[in-house]
């Protein structure tokens, strides 16, 4: 089988323009003789054994090569990169663009220059109208006079035309005639099927108005009797509403009746202001009144106590000069009376006291009965 291979290599630079095929060239014929073209296999193809597939694969060696001649490339541009100053990194809202600084300015464009040509023409010259055809003569002329009166006389020849126009002019009046007054029989036909249909018309419609009526007046009926039917059964629902309710509401009433009663709902207003506005200032009076007769005996109590201590006192300390001459004299069975006469007494004191302070006691009660008759 034919295979080919070759090595890669770069486009060759092309023209901008095309030029143009000198008449030589263009004479001039290339022919391609397949006879000594290697590529195309001579004798014949059976007995012709293939050569062994060779590898497109590039030798290892002509790979390292390959791969050292890149990386010097590399090396160079990156060292060259490294001499040579950089262009210094645009501001923001700008950008780098290439410009031309030689001496003369080229345009650079890669569209090919387009001319338009032109050329005008003569005015062209409006087409004359085409003759009319007039066909060539083929025979003879010939003429013949013809004198007054030798083809035809008038008066006689024009009687028959008139008689014809005559006729048919009254033939034709007749027919109109008679086409008017059976138009006009047409007409009072016509107008009295008009009549006639329109007094079946006004009949039908009166008809038809009944039947609406009559089916009206027996859905309204219809439509009563279905509402009276709804009262009759809604009134004896509520009949029967009203009666199971009293007869559940019996017992309920005077329960919620007697329940509110009880929780003070219903109450006698004289009752109520005597509970809430008398009773507690008279329960208030009667507080300021037991607190101010505690006020008083405790009062008589501190006075009583102060005077009975007093006079315990008194008695407990004699006078001095009672106690100085008693050691000097002896004493005599006389003076040992009063001693125990005073002891006596010392004992019958708290007796005494008791009956002062009972006193009081007794003392008071007309006082606290005196007490309100002030205070009211």
């Amino acid at each position: 089988p034919y295979s080919f291979s070759s090595q890669p290599r770069s486009l060759a630079p092309r023209p901008k323009y095309r030029e143009q095929p000198s008449a030589a060239e263009t004479m001039k014929v290339h022919y391609g003789n397949i006879m000594i073209d290697p590529r195309v296999v001579r004798g014949n193809v059976l007995s012709v054994r293939p050569p062994p597939p060779q590898s497109t694969e590039p030798h290892t060696l002509q790979v390292k090569r390959q791969r050292r001649a890149q990386k010097q490339v590399l090396a160079r541009k990156f060292t060259q990169e490294q001499i040579q100053p950089g262009t210094p990194e645009p501001v923001e809202g700008r950008e780098h663009v290439h410009v031309q600084t030689e001496l003369y300015l080229e345009e650079i464009s890669d569209r090919i220059i387009e001319v338009d040509g032109e050329c005008q023409t003569d005015d062209f010259l409006d087409r004359p109208p085409t003759p009319l055809f007039i066909p060539a003569k083929t025979g003879k002329d010939v003429a013949t006079q013809i004198e007054e009166g030798e083809l035809f006389d008038f008066d006689i020849e024009v009687k028959p035309i008139l008689e014809v126009l005559v006729g048919k002019t009254v033939e034709q009046a007749l027919l109109e005639v008679m086409e008017e007054e059976e138009l006009a029989q047409l007409w009072s036909h016509q107008r009295a099927f008009v009549e006639l249909r329109s007094a079946e018309f006004a009949e039908l419609q009166r008809l038809e108005e009944q039947d609406r009526r009559i089916r009206e007046e027996k859905e309204r009926r219809r439509l009563e009797h279905l509402e009276k039917l709804r009262k009759q059964k809604e009134t004896a629902e509520k009949i029967a509403a009203r009666a199971f309710a009293q007869r559940y509401l019996a017992d309920l009433i005077p329960s919620v009746f007697n329940n509110l009663h009880d929780s003070g709902f219903f109450y006698d207003p004289i009752e109520r202001d005597i509970e809430t506005e008398f009773l507690p200032w008279l329960m208030s009076e009667v507080e300021e009144t037991l607190q101010k007769k505690v006020l008083g005996r405790m009062m008589l109590d501190s006075l009583i106590r102060m005077v009975v201590e007093k006079r315990l006192d008194e008695f407990s300390h004699p006078p001095p000069s009672a106690q100085t001459m008693a050691p000097a004299e002896e004493p005599s069975a006389t003076d040992a009376a009063p001693k125990m006469f005073g002891e006596t007494d010392a004992a019958d004191q708290p007796v005494a006291e008791k009956e002062e302070t009972d006193q009081p006691v007794a003392e008071e009660k007309p006082s606290d009965s005196s007490s309100p008759q002030l205070e009211e």
